[in-house]
């Protein structure tokens, strides 16, 4: 899992040199049938320029900066960078491709926004292109007809992280394998033994709630943007769940005070007020700056299966930009194996390649923890992948808080809450249809 990637430099020489494409430049299709793609010398992009649409994330962006000079130095093309604030990407994307100013390529987290407008992939690098990611990764960027409007450049996964210090004082083994059980007991005996508050954080999320829920056994929605949510399997979750919150094991005061809104509980586990903390390897750069204790990232719990549940960004391409062509050899550029792995170092992100994942990456720090959050992808249930990416999860998500929080401050019982989330999620997919 901790093998540094490598690419021959005779491949490496070839990837310089070649792009495959199976239509031309800029046309679409009604079908995704890619049999037949055609090989595009990149030296004619020498001379041109693409516009590329960006939000960051933190330290990916000299890692984004760093891939452009090497894309415009084995192309001769150039790319304008354009960073935007992650709450002005839709609306920005949006007036440019409504006054016909599309931009050749962009980073987004809903790709079906634009999906209209957006090349398919396939039409340019061949049909079994999408085979390149995962499979959980390669199902969040492909419709119901086999389309692919974008490119999975980056994925998270929800995992637990352990004050190892807290948890040798109580004399309880780092765990290798646990279930939702064992966490539990385990957690309350470090607590008692360091004096924590608490025993277990998760951050107020409805992604990472659906966390929970997939651990069950059930998803609110699943592949064809359908209603999945078992509601009995959805019923133990949250009875689970609920009944850790209002009993304090985590913590009530946090659930409760902090609305609607997405809230991390992160400064709870940096504060040494709780020894299990359930969230995701975003947090890792931080808490190894700032935390003052030994941690580590651990793998999920299981119930009725195990994994986490995921979240990611996307690269797509316009087809009415100036350069579709180069929008999208550009997106399959940052995307190759050596390319991906060297943003992934530096971004602290997670890799979306099937054989990235395969061989692990060679983090320059924290790399056994990002090991650990990399073997939790093929972990996750593949069912999961297909809600992260429905249009509809966003308002699912919220439902799902809502419907939590309204048990937690004594309002109605699990089974009102899951009756009520079923309907919510069924009107979540009706308004994204």
């Amino acid at each position: 899992m901790r093998t540094r990637t490598t690419i021959s430099a005779a491949g490496a020489a070839l990837a310089a040199l070649t792009f495959t494409a199976a239509c031309a430049p800029g046309s679409s299709s009604s079908t995704s049938d890619s049999s037949s793609p055609k090989t595009i010398d990149v030296k004619s992009f020498k001379g041109k320029t693409l516009t590329y649409v960006y939000f960051t994330d933190g330290p990916d962006e000299q890692a984004t900066r760093t891939a452009i000079s090497k894309f415009e130095s084995e192309t001769g093309a150039k790319v304008n960078l354009q960073i935007l604030p992650f709450a002005d990407i839709n609306t920005s994307l949006q007036a440019r491709l409504s006054a016909g100013n599309a931009p050749e390529a962009a980073r987004v987290a809903d790709w079906h926004l634009f999906k209209d407008e957006a090349v398919d992939f396939k039409q340019y690098f061949g049909k079994d292109y999408a085979s390149q990611f995962t499979p959980g990764a390669a199902s969040t960027v492909q419709d119901g007809s086999g389309h692919m409007y974008a490119v999975p450049s980056d994925i998270t996964i929800n995992g637990p992280m352990i004050n190892v210090d807290a948890f040798k004082k109580a004399g309880v083994a780092v765990p290798t394998k646990w279930t939702w059980d064992e966490l539990v007991a385990d957690a309350k005996k470090v607590a008692a033994a360091n004096n924590m508050k608490y025993a277990v954080a998760i951050d107020k999320s409805g992604n990472r709630l659906s966390t929970v829920l997939s651990q069950y056994g059930t998803s609110m929605i699943g592949p064809g943007n359908k209603n999945v949510l078992d509601k009995a399997k959805a019923t133990k979750a949250l009875t689970f769940f609920t009944d850790l919150v209002k009993s304090d094991v985590a913590p009530k005061d946090f659930w409760l005070g902090s609305g609607s809104k997405y809230t991390g509980a992160n400064e709870i586990f940096l504060a040494k007020q709780v020894p299990v903390y359930l969230s995701g390897p975003w947090q890792v750069g931080a808490f190894a700056k700032n935390a003052k204790f030994t941690w580590a990232a651990v793998p999920n719990p299981c119930a009725e299966r195990c994994g986490g549940f995921p979240g990611g960004k996307y690269m797509t391409a316009f087809k009415n930009s100036k350069q579709p062509e180069l929008g999208a050899a550009f997106v399959e550029w940052m995307n190759r194996s050596q390319n991906q792995a060297e943003i992934d170092k530096t971004a602290f992100w997670l890799p979306t390649r099937a054989d990235l994942t395969k061989s692990g990456i060679q983090y320059p720090s924290r790399n056994s923890d990002m090991s650990v959050f990399v073997s939790q992808i093929s972990e996750t249930p593949t069912d999961t992948w297909a809600g992260e990416a429905s249009p509809a999860f966003t308002n699912a998500a919220k439902a799902l808080i809502a419907e939590t929080d309204k048990v937690v401050a004594g309002q109605q019982d699990v089974k009102t809450a899951v009756d009520n989330l079923s309907n919510a999620v069924d009107k979540a997919i009706k308004g994204a249809s």
